[in-house]
């Protein structure tokens, strides 16, 4: 095991001494300031789109989303593999300048619960005075404010998110989008899904989107990491500080199912390091804790926390619209699996069909539209007996054997809700978390009805 350090630096002139909780720590020093005075790695484009607009965030929010930008660094470039201890539980401290350090400080207790939720790791956070800027980190507006968006609405490029905008839009709202992305498939799809719907509803959208990601030698002699569990902190930062710079009371939708949202481990091997929390209650209430805590008036909300995908799908404001469009999202959460084989028709991106996104995805689309037109790696579930040993079966077997325990002992699934995490903010919705639970279960069940999955 291998305990890290990040500091994070804002220029040259940032020199304080910044002493580490441990002498064995290895410290891993990124300036996030470039020469021209502007944040580094992907903060300045969200901050120069908002400026564009005419809105312009407090520094409080832009130091959220330069935390949120040094827990991504940690995240994405620290291996698990080699640096943990039972190859998952990383140790991890953040080092960051920030305006109201007393304030920051106040409130890293409740960061570190966060995060150490969020990610499976144990980290650490200190905050530290920024050094003397000459200015302020978001920049000098210089342009009229001309939009004046209704809500905030986090915008992936994946089925939920193109449904929760098209339902914002078909009820006559104004979101202002929020993307982040990394690689260029992503990009791809986030700007492809933007135009599908400006060319529809007949109107621009306001959409910020920022590239924020990390070289892959930014920590020395580490492999990186590609869990990528902190993901929807820096989701949720950046469209805080864009809720910000709107001004006043705004909500931050989150659209996601309720089954994803919860992510019942579907077999004991799943419980913690193979169960993401993303889109959590609990996870979003300790977000919307630390917004108040900063005074950012903003909150999440996912207003699909108690509907199936395939309910998200069938409940659309503009079905029609969804069903001719649909497969121009992406939810798969390995598309690139065979970007090394050596025919170039299959190492071209592509929904694998068989990972959990995915099979949740084609029972959605199929309790919708009877029929689902995405192409598939694995086009027909049913053509062949799929190999539990393999990825081809291994996530099928998984649903199979969640519906077979739920099958035998139905009441089971008033306690499997509470696996992932505690759901202590809710307590009168225990009964509707249940539900949304075993009515997502069974849409993939029929799905899967008749797919043969076992060792071959």
């Amino acid at each position: 095991m291998k305990h890290h350090s990040i500091i994070a630096r804002l220029g040259v002139t940032d020199t304080t001494l910044v002493t580490t909780s441990r002498l064995d720590t290895q410290p891993t020093t990124i300036n996030f300031l470039d020469g021209h005075g502007h944040l580094n790695f992907g903060l300045w484009q969200a901050l120069n789109a908002l400026n564009e607009l005419g809105l312009t965030p407090s520094e409080k929010s832009v130091d959220l989303a330069l935390l949120a930008a040094a827990v991504t660094a940690a995240d994405t470039r620290i291996s698990r593999d080699e640096d943990a201890q039972d190859a998952w539980t990383r140790e991890i401290d953040v080092h960051l300048p920030v305006a109201d350090s007393q304030l920051w400080s106040s409130l890293a207790p409740l960061i570190v619960k966060l995060l150490n939720f969020l990610t499976g790791d144990r980290w650490g956070v200190h905050f530290r005075p920024r050094p003397t800027l000459g200015g302020e980190l978001a920049p000098e507006q210089t342009q009229l404010r001309m939009v004046h968006p209704t809500s905030v609405c986090l915008f992936s490029g994946g089925l939920d998110s193109f449904i929760g905008a098209i339902d914002l839009l078909s009820d006559g709202q104004a979101p202002l989008l929020v993307s982040h992305y990394w690689d260029g498939l992503t990009s791809s799809y986030q700007s492809s899904c933007a135009e599908l719907l400006t060319t529809h509803f007949g109107r621009p959208l306001e959409h910020v989107r920022a590239r924020v990601g990390f070289p892959n030698d930014m920590v020395d002699d580490n492999g990186g990491e590609d869990t990528l569990r902190g993901r929807s902190f820096l989701f949720f930062s950046l469209a805080a500080m864009a809720a910000d710079a709107v001004g006043g009371d705004m909500v931050i939708h989150v659209p996601e199912n309720g089954l994803i949202s919860l992510n019942v481990p579907l077999d004991p091997l799943r419980v913690g390091s193979l169960s993401t929390r993303t889109t959590h209650p609990y996870y979003m209430a300790r977000f919307d804790d630390l917004l108040r805590g900063l005074g950012i008036r903003a909150w999440l909300e996912n207003p699909y926390a108690f509907m199936t995908k395939g309910e998200m799908a069938k409940q659309c404001r503009d079905l029609a619209f969804l069903g001719q469009t649909a497969s121009s999202t992406m939810s798969c959460s390995s598309p690139l699996s065979r970007r090394y084989d050596p025919d170039p028709v299959e190492r071209s991106p592509k929904h694998c069909g068989r990972c959990v996104p995915c099979l949740i995805r084609r029972a959605a689309l199929h309790e919708a539209f009877s029929s689902d037109n995405t192409p598939y790696r694995i086009a027909d579930l049913h053509a062949q007996v799929l190999d539990t040993n393999k990825a081809e079966g291994e996530h099928v077997r998984s649903f199979q054997l969640a519906l077979a325990r739920l099958a035998r002992r139905p009441g089971r699934a008033r306690f499997d809700i509470h696996q992932p995490g505690p759901l202590i903010d809710h307590p009168s919705r225990l009964s509707d978390y249940e539900a949304v639970y075993v009515r997502g279960l069974n849409e993939v069940g029929r799905l899967l009805q008749g797919v043969q999955a076992r060792p071959l």
